[in-house]
């Protein structure tokens, strides 16, 4: 009787301390929009929020991801859906409402990956323009350990974006291209003799990301001033952390 307790003591304490190092992530709509949220989880992980959903103005929701997950997070707008969660989306389309794939540039990104071994289990996260811009983001971290500093682009960089950049629909800028995409050259995408961070440097174009977004990767060797880092956290990731 004694070793049927014991083991049921273990299987408890396993099982708190699985919970205690899960990932809560809570996605609030912040937008005077609806915006369909795509995520994508790395490595085979598990699938989030079955890979896309729709949250309304002023909405949340909360997912909860396993310990050393890794993925990310966006924002897709205008989209169009049957009920067989068949449709398209403006920006940010995977090809449904649950996302099979990547959000198509230009997207908005956060990114995440968690409980690194080697690092005392620390998680590591950005929000990232290297595929462009759509929608503002915010992450803040909670109740965790380290420097959890707050990652994000809160401009609205749809309203500054340079006419080459510009994605329109109707008339309106409703997305940034990055200038990756704009132009495809090597200099702008970090690649052939630009693909190290000796030889890809800021250009005119990631340096004005980078001024109306501090926070946030502006170009793919943007890691210092980018990359965050927090132990045993918990994240809020905001739509339009603006209200816009």
């Amino acid at each position: 009787m004694e070793f049927w307790r014991i083991v049921s003591l273990l299987l408890t304490l396993l099982l708190l301390g699985s919970a205690a190092s899960a990932t809560l992530f809570t996605l609030q709509n912040h937008c005077a929009y609806m915006v369909w949220p795509g995520t994508l989880s790395g490595n085979g992980g598990a699938v989030l929020g079955e890979g896309g959903f729709s949250l309304a103005p002023g909405a949340s929701v909360q997912l909860t991801a396993p310990p050393g997950w890794s993925g990310r997070f966006w924002a897709r707008t205008g989209c169009n859906f049957h009920d067989s969660g068949n449709g398209k989306c403006i920006t940010g389309d995977c090809g449904g409402l649950k996302c099979a794939g990547g959000g198509a540039p230009p997207v908005t990104l956060a990114e995440f990956t968690t409980g690194v071994s080697g690092t005392n289990n620390m998680d590591f996260y950005d929000v990232s323009l290297v595929d462009g811009y759509n929608v503002g983001m915010g992450v803040r971290a909670s109740g965790g350990t380290g420097a959890c500093q707050y990652a994000g682009c809160v401009a609205d960089l749809n309203h500054s974006c340079p006419k080459e950049l510009q994605v329109t629909d109707s008339g309106n800028v409703v997305a940034c291209k990055s200038a990756c995409a704009a132009f495809n050259t090597p200099e702008f995408c970090c690649t052939g003799g630009h693909s190290t961070p000796q030889t890809c440097s800021p250009t005119s174009y990631s340096e004005m990301f980078k001024r109306a977004c501090p926070t946030a990767y502006s170009y793919a060797y943007d890691d210092a001033s980018s990359t965050c880092t927090c132990t045993g956290s918990d994240y809020l990731i905001t739509f339009c952390p603006t209200g816009s």
